[in-house]
């Protein structure tokens, strides 16, 4: 009898920042998942790409600035490349771990689009720095383009939005490929920003959240549980205080108090929490798991980490 489908969100510790440490990463993170598949469960990975998306943006900028004749690479583009490149890794790693321990599944890569609202109120409050340090010089080109600037140490830094996630493009290839028993990468660094126009799909000059596309993209399938794997094994109030909290089991109602009072950092935990809270409260018998990377079969089996229900 097939298990629990889960749907994985692997943090920035399942991947390292540089091509070697990315390399190594994918392999502890191929275990984990492994883990997963080997006691039973469907399993579909979404993934961060902070780190590679920003070297992707800054390399191909940088060429385009050297050479003439190559323009600079929007954002739409350098996310679809970090998902290509982390995919492969990903896909690889856990197809050798799988193998060797006698299973024989096929882990594909799903290059996944994610439409925005053009009127998120992020575009017009833009949030997120991306790409090298500008000249001042170079900041008011970009302002020219109609791009955000702000002043950083050592000059100027590009700043886009963070809009929410609306509609997963490719969902029903994905969910094609979850129900024929495969093991799905989608999502990846939360998707392709695209704005719907007739019928183009136009790039959209932003960056989502992974963990709220995690979330819809576990909505979607209709996923028992949304486990986020990251670097720590439970969400604690107040640490290193002398009223420190770990919070083991707690109800959707609970993490909506956390999040409005600011318990936990909005760009971090908080966007864990507030992604566990939109999956949850979508279906009586759901569950959000946050816990380690190393730790995702104790954390499905309720042995570690937070978990989130509506009760």
């Amino acid at each position: 009898m097939v298990k629990k489908k889960v749907v994985v969100a692997l943090g920035h510790s399942a991947l390292g920042v540089t091509l070697p440490e990315q390399m190594s990463a994918v392999k502890v993170a191929a275990q984990s998942i492994s883990d997963l598949v080997e006691q039973g469960y469907q399993v579909v990975i979404s993934h961060s790409n902070g780190p590679q998306v920003g070297m992707i943006h800054r390399a191909m900028n940088e060429f385009g600035k050297l050479h003439g004749n190559y323009t600079n690479a929007p954002m739409s583009v350098c996310s679809a490349m970090s998902q290509g490149y982390i995919g492969y890794d990903l896909q690889n790693a856990i197809h050798e771990e799988l193998l060797r321990r006698g299973i024989f599944k096929t882990v594909v890569t799903v290059i996944t689009q994610v439409a925005v609202d053009p009127y998120d109120d992020a575009f017009f409050q833009p949030t997120k720095t991306i790409g090298r340090i500008l000249t001042e010089e170079e900041a008011e080109q970009e302002k020219k383009k109609g791009n955000h600037v702000v002043p950083v140490e050592g000059g100027f830094q590009r700043i886009i939005a963070a809009p929410e996630p609306k509609e997963i493009v490719e969902i029903d290839a994905i969910r094609s490929l979850v129900d024929a028993g495969h093991i799905v990468i989608a999502c990846g660094g939360g998707g392709i920003p695209v704005l719907r126009q007739d019928t183009h799909l136009k790039g959209a000059s932003a960056v989502i959240e992974k963990d709220l596309t995690s979330s819809l993209l576990a909505d979607c399938l209709d996923a028992d549980d949304l486990m986020i794997l990251s670097g720590i094994e439970y969400l604690t109030l107040h640490e290193g205080c002398a009223n420190e909290e770990i919070l083991k089991q707690i109800s959707v109602q609970e993490a909506k108090e956390y999040v409005a009072n600011k318990s936990f950092p909005k760009e971090t935990t908080g966007a864990k929490l507030a992604a566990s809270i939109t999956f949850v409260e979508n279906h009586e018998n759901r569950r959000a798991i946050i816990t380690e990377l190393t730790k995702a079969l104790d954390g499905i089996e309720g042995k570690i980490g937070t978990i989130i229900t509506n009760n």
